[in-house]
């Protein structure tokens, strides 16, 4: 069934934006300023990351004019490469989200810790049992049957503006504490910029799901790239102006030890109640990420079991609750496990990250594949990713290289990320061999 034509470019902007700013702009710039101390180099990565991340998004945006299919990420790359490649693909990612939910579940308990914890024990081994706790309550939501709705989606958007505003109002009201004394280090390196690109990559991502929207885009040769050009324009304005606000208030400095950057903000501005109420809000906001994610991501693993890619239990669904309630378990359990071997949201980062550079670079290969084998079709419609292949290239490359910062800082996250790698190769040749069998 053909797809018809439906968003706007003002509708697929809106798209770009929210599919980007989450929860990681509250929490990476800390990271950020433990590598770079100068100001000039903290904020060129920013500026630079969203480029990069710009030309990304308009690489993927190229790919889903081309391949504008249902089912998006594994279909397109099953016709480009093979279907091993696209399973690896997807697979990487599904992982991936699960250790993203893991990532934003700390920096939700960060916040919390400090509101229900004696000062003594503010430290790593209570966050993460505030963590657990949190992923482990929604669960159990879950699995009675529990739906999220629209509303409920509607409050996660309104405390993250709400959050954003008051952040980049500090700009406005600050009284300048940009000149604290910074730590003294060997900082500032090109390794230093590598390793920051990792957690500013992390808050630009997302954007790569415009894949989804070739084929639902009205006039897409016009309003795909513009709109995407649109939306990641207003992602790196509000970026640097939440990077400011926090430059200006804190200082690289204070912000390199205060992992609670929004509600210390808040606290300048309203006092104790301040950093209280961002708190209880940066928390609601994380849950309510955590809960969409344990319902939607099992639908992913139902869709590939769907196709034969992953066995058959995966889309059983129970017939009193309508849950998946296997794959919701195993999608629980990852994230439990992801929590479990790690102790900080600078921990998983290097996990996920090192999923969506090798996945999203092989993935934008795609892209001269797609090229070659549509180019027959001579669609006026197809938009057609500017200064090619320079945009492309200059996005792979870059991903490429940030893989390389993060294998030589994190081995041990390089080497459990490929044994997952390996997993997954192995989980498609048993369910392809277990399909020939059946049939």
């Amino acid at each position: 069934m053909s797809i018809l034509p439906k968003l706007s470019r003002f509708d697929l902007s809106m798209i770009v934006i929210s599919l980007v700013v989450g929860m990681g702009i509250f929490a990476t710039p800390m990271e950020v300023s433990k590598n770079l101390t100068d100001p000039y180099l903290y904020f060129g990565v920013w500026l630079f990351g969203g480029f990069i991340s710009l030309c990304g998004a308009l690489t993927f945006a190229e790919i889903g004019a081309r391949y504008p299919v249902t089912g998006g990420f594994y279909k397109a790359f099953s016709y480009s490469f093979h279907p091993a490649v696209a399973f690896m693909i997807n697979w990487i990612l599904v992982i991936s989200n699960a250790a993203s939910v893991a990532a934003v579940t700390l920096i939700g308990a960060e916040y919390v810790v400090p509101l229900v914890m004696p000062a003594h024990l503010h430290n790593t081994f209570w966050v993460k049992i505030v963590a657990i706790a949190s992923v482990l309550l929604l669960y159990i939501v879950n699995m009675r049957g529990i739906k999220m709705s629209a509303s409920t989606q509607n409050l996660l958007n309104l405390l993250k503006i709400a959050i954003v505003l008051v952040i980049c109002s500090a700009i406005f009201t600050a009284g300048g504490h940009e000149q604290t004394v910074i730590y003294k280090g060997d900082y500032n390196t090109w390794h230093d910029v590598g390793i920051s690109l990792v957690a500013v990559f992390f808050s630009y991502g997302g954007y790569q799901q415009t894949i989804n929207f070739g084929g639902d885009s009205i006039n897409a040769k016009v309003n795909i790239p513009k709109a995407i050009v649109t939306g990641m324009l207003v992602v790196i304005a509000l970026y640097m102006l939440i990077n400011v606000a926090y430059y200006r208030v804190l200082g690289i400095a204070e912000m390199q030890r205060t992992p609670a950057l929004a509600a210390v903000l808040a606290g300048y501005h309203f006092g104790a109640l301040g950093y209280k109420i961002m708190s209880v809000l940066m928390f609601v906001s994380v849950l309510t990420f955590i809960n969409v994610n344990i319902m939607s991501n099992p639908r992913i693993y139902y869709a590939m079991a769907e196709d034969g890619i992953l066995p058959a239990v995966f889309k059983k669904v129970n017939p009193i609750t309508q849950i998946q309630e296997f794959g919701l378990t195993f999608f629980v359990i990852v994230v439990l496990c992801v929590l479990l071997f790690v102790d900080s949201f600078r921990s998983v980062i290097s996990y996920v990250m090192f999923f969506d550079t090798i996945g999203l670079s092989t993935a934008a290969l795609s892209v001269f594949i797609l090229r070659k084998r549509t180019r027959h079709l001579k669609l006026a419609w197809i938009y057609h990713t500017k200064l090619y292949p320079v945009i492309p290239v200059m996005f792979i490359i870059t991903y490429w290289l940030v893989t390389l910062f993060i294998f030589m800082k994190h081995p041990v996250a390089a080497a459990v990320c490929m044994g997952i790698f390996a997993i997954g190769l192995l989980i498609y040749f048993i369910s392809k061999r277990t399909k020939q069998h059946i049939t």
